[in-house]
């Protein structure tokens, strides 16, 4: 069984799995995999046709079990957002397990969160720190950027995957509350598909 998500840039496209299958595996969940995403434009993800059309595309997808809707709300409210999205998604979902997941504000944000753990990787200064309140930042790229040496810029097909793949969950989880929103969201998904869990979110990750 696969968990397909849906997503908006191309850098998520390839983001999204790598990010999902730690997730996974930090779950100890063997039995899921991830499907390949399907992408829809940011108009497409905020309105009801697009999102359903979405949603009836991933259940004719290989072996899925479930569809996690993942996208940027910029200035938009994440909880009211994602509650609308989420209504459009389970009505045509035919009691296929779906969830609906909204960054505040970037994806790029749940990095800026846990930017110490990128030092001195992807152009990352080795004294690069969280701001207070990550966000509160409106441009998360570019706060990364700021990290960067003035020649480096971000790349969300090359940077994205690649951070995706190393930062440091556990960090994110505590200073960002879209992220908790992203590890509660696979917490309940795969309870509905029956998968055993262990605690979850891991002990470590709780919010001091």
């Amino acid at each position: 069984m696969k968990i397909y998500p849906m997503v908006e840039g191309h850098g998520e496209v390839e983001a999204a799995p790598v990010l999902l299958r730690r997730l996974l595996a930090e779950a100890d969940c063997q039995n899921v995999g991830v499907g390949r995403p399907i992408r829809r434009t940011q108009s497409q993800l905020r309105s009801k046709e697009g999102i359903q059309a979405g949603v009836r595309l991933a259940l004719l997808q290989p072996e899925c079990a479930a569809v996690v809707i993942l996208f940027d709300g910029e200035d938009d409210c994440p909880k009211e957002l994602a509650a609308q999205v989420r209504g459009w998604a389970r009505a045509v979902a035919a009691g296929t397990p779906c969830d609906v997941v909204v960054a505040y504000r970037e994806y790029e944000t749940w990095f800026l969160a846990a930017v110490e753990s990128l030092r001195g990787q992807y152009g990352i200064a080795r004294d690069a720190a969280a701001p207070a309140n990550p966000e509160s930042k409106r441009d998360a790229k570019g706060a990364l950027e700021d990290f960067m040496p003035p020649d480096r810029t971000y790349s969300e097909t090359g940077d994205q995957p690649a951070m995706s793949a190393v930062f440091d969950m556990g960090l994110a989880h505590r200073r960002n509350r879209s992220f908790r929103k992203l590890v509660k969201a696979i917490g309940e998904l795969l309870t509905q598909l029956r998968q055993p869990l262990p605690a979850w979110p891991p002990a470590e990750w709780q919010t001091e």
